[in-house]
C-alpha cells in the first residue's frame, strides 16, 4: 500500500499535466524530445585563461542553471617553459577545480615545442627519437610536480592531442614506433611524482587522416581514456557518415570498448557545414547513447554555440538538449496579504517669503583717454632766389638834324666831370646754417665778384649813372655808361646840345 505522501505527489502531478494538457500544450514526439544528457560531465572550452574560467557561470545561466561540471584549457607550446606550466592562468584553473569535489580538470600538454611551427616531417622524426630516448623528461616532471603542488593531481591530460594529423609538432606520422616510445616515456614520468593521480586522454581526429590513429596507440598500461575529436567536416558528408567511416565515431567506440577504456570527446563543434543544427542534435544524441566520461564542446566561432553568434539554429538546439529542465514542483499558493494603504496627510507648505536683495550698482569709473601727444615737424623754409633781370643798356644814338640859322653863340667850355669814386663792393658774410633733423644743411650759393667799373680815360666823357634798384646795385655796384665826346664838338666844330 503506497504511502499517503506518495499519493499527493501522484495526485499534483497528475493535477499539473492535467493543467498543461487544457491549456493546449502537446507532448512532443520521440523523435523530437530533445535529450536531457546521460549523467555525462559537461563542459565548454569557453578561453585558455582567466576569462575562461570567469565565463562559466554565464554559460550555467544560459542553460537554466544548469551545472558545467568540466574545465577545459591548453597549455602554450611555443616552448619548453608553457609546457612545464610555467604559466600564471594555471593557479586560477586550479582554484576553479578545487572549489567542488565533483568537477574535472581537463589540460591538453604538447609533446613537443614550437608545436604549430609547420616543422617539416624528417626534423619531426629526430625530435620524436630525442623524446624516445629521453631528453625531455624533466619538463614533463615539472609539469607533474607544478599541478599537484597546484592541488589538482587529478588532472585529466590530453597529451599530444590529434597525433594522427599534420598540424602539429607532436604528430605521429613521420615515426609511429619511436612515438609511442616516447609516449611511454612521458606518462611514466609524470607518474613518478609522488601525490599524483593523474589521468591520460589518447585523443585523435576522428577519421584516417594522415595515419589510422591505432597506429599510434601506445598500449592501455599508459592510457586512461580513449578520446576522439570531431567536428562537422569531411572526411563525410553527413552524420551517418562520422559514424561508419574508417577510424570513425562507431570504430571509436568498439576500439575504446575493446581495450576496456571510457571514451571522451575533448573538443566538438561545428565547422565546414555551418550552422546545422542537425549536426548538433545528432552528436548530442550520440553522446546520450555512448556515455562518455566527458564532452566539452570547443565554443568560439566558427564552432560555438555560446559565443558564436553566427549559428543562431544549432544555438537554440544546443540549448534546447542541455537546458536543465529540473523536476516539476508545485508552487504553494500564496494568499496575497492585503495592504491597508495609510492616509497620507499632506504637510502644509509655508512659502518661505523672498527677500530681494537689493541691487547696488557698481559705480563706473571712466578710464581716462590719455592724448597722443603731435610732435609737430617745423616747416624747412626753403630760400627763394630771385634772379633779377639784368637790362641791356641801349646806346642813344644821336639824331642828326639840320640846325636852324642862328647867330653864334659862343660855345660853352664844359665842365670836366669828375668821375665819382665807387664805392667798393661789400663782401657779403655767409648766413651760417642751422642744423636740422634728419635734412643735410642746404648749400649757400656763392656770391660772384662783382665787376669793377673802367674809369674814364680822359675828361672828355660823358657819364650817365645806371639805378638799378638797392639790391642789384648792391650786388653789382654802382654803374654808369659814359660817352667819349672827343670827336665830338671842339674842333670838330660839331656839338650836339
Amino acid at each position: 500500500m503506497p504511502r499517503p505522501h506518495h499519493r499527493l505527489v501522484s495526485t499534483c502531478v497528475g493535477t499539473v499535466t492535467a493543467g498543461l494538457l487544457a491549456t493546449g500544450a502537446a507532448l512532443a514526439a520521440p523523435d523530437d524530445e530533445p535529450h536531457r544528457g546521460s549523467g555525462s560531465a559537461f563542459g565548454a572550452y569557453l578561453d585558455y585563461g582567466p576569462a575562461g574560467v570567469a565565463r562559466i557561470p554565464y554559460l550555467s545561466r544560459w542553460l537554466g542553471g544548469r551545472e558545467i561540471r568540466v574545465g577545459h584549457t591548453y597549455l602554450p607550446g611555443d616552448s619548453w617553459a608553457g609546457i612545464e606550466g610555467r604559466v600564471p592562468f594555471l593557479e586560477d584553473w586550479a582554484r576553479w577545480r578545487r572549489a567542488k569535489d565533483d568537477r574535472m580538470f581537463v589540460l591538453n600538454v604538447p609533446m613537443q615545442a614550437r608545436n604549430e611551427a609547420r616543422v617539416p616531417d624528417w626534423q619531426v622524426a629526430q625530435l620524436i627519437r630525442a623524446g624516445a630516448q629521453g631528453e625531455y623528461d624533466r619538463h614533463f616532471r615539472q609539469l607533474a610536480e607544478r599541478l599537484v603542488e597546484l592541488g589538482v593531481p587529478d588532472t585529466v591530460i590530453v597529451l599530444g592531442w590529434e597525433m594522427n594529423g599534420t598540424t602539429y609538432t607532436h604528430r605521429c606520422g613521420p615515426d609511429p614506433e619511436h612515438w609511442k616510445a616516447y609516449w611511454n616515456r612521458v606518462v611514466n614520468t609524470m607518474r613518478d611524482v609522488p601525490g599524483q593521480r593523474f589521468k591520460f586522454d589518447f585523443t585523435p581526429n576522428r577519421g584516417t587522416d594522415a595515419i589510422p590513429w591505432t597506429a599510434c596507440y601506445p598500449g592501455d598500461d599508459v592510457v586512461d581514456v580513449i578520446g576522439m575529436d570531431s567536428y562537422d567536416q569531411g572526411p563525410g558528408r553527413t552524420f551517418d557518415d562520422h559514424v561508419s567511416q574508417p577510424y570513425g565515431l562507431q570504430q571509436h567506440v568498439d576500439f575504446a570498448k575493446a581495450h576496456g577504456k571510457p571514451i571522451s570527446f575533448p573538443e566538438w563543434g561545428l565547422f565546414r557545414n555551418g550552422d546545422n543544427p542537425e549536426y548538433v542534435r545528432r552528436m548530442l544524441r550520440w553522446i546520450d547513447e555512448h556515455h562518455p566520461l566527458y564532452h566539452t564542446i570547443t565554443d568560439y566561432c566558427p564552432h560555438g554555440v555560446w559565443q558564436c553568434k553566427q549559428n543562431p539554429r544549432s544555438s537554440q538546439a544546443f540549448r534546447d538538449a542541455l537546458a536543465d529542465q529540473g523536476p516539476i514542483v508545485v508552487p504553494t499558493p500564496v494568499v496575497p496579504t492585503p495592504v491597508v494603504p495609510t492616509p497620507v496627510v499632506p504637510t502644509p507648505v509655508i512659502p518661505t517669503p523672498v527677500v530681494p536683495t537689493p541691487q547696488i550698482p557698481t559705480p563706473q569709473v571712466p578710464t581716462p583717454g590719455l592724448p597722443t601727444p603731435q610732435v609737430p615737424t617745423p616747416p624747412v623754409p626753403s630760400p627763394d632766389i630771385t634772379v633779377p633781370a639784368v637790362p641791356t643798356p641801349v646806346a642813344p644814338e644821336p639824331e642828326v638834324s639840320v640846325p636852324p640859322v642862328v647867330p653864334p653863340v659862343p660855345a660853352p667850355t664844359p665842365t670836366p666831370v669828375a668821375p665819382k669814386p665807387e664805392p667798393e663792393p661789400q663782401q657779403s658774410q655767409p648766413a651760417r646754417p642751422t642744423p636740422r633733423p634728419s635734412q643735410p644743411p642746404k648749400p649757400q650759393p656763392k656770391p660772384q665778384p662783382k665787376p669793377q667799373p673802367q674809369q674814364p680815360v680822359n675828361g672828355k666823357q660823358w657819364c650817365l649813372p645806371l639805378d638799378f634798384g638797392d639790391w642789384f646795385s648792391q650786388l653789382m655796384g654802382k654803374q654808369s655808361v659814359c660817352i667819349d665826346l672827343g670827336g665830338w664838338g671842339g674842333d670838330s666844330g660839331f656839338w650836339p646840345f
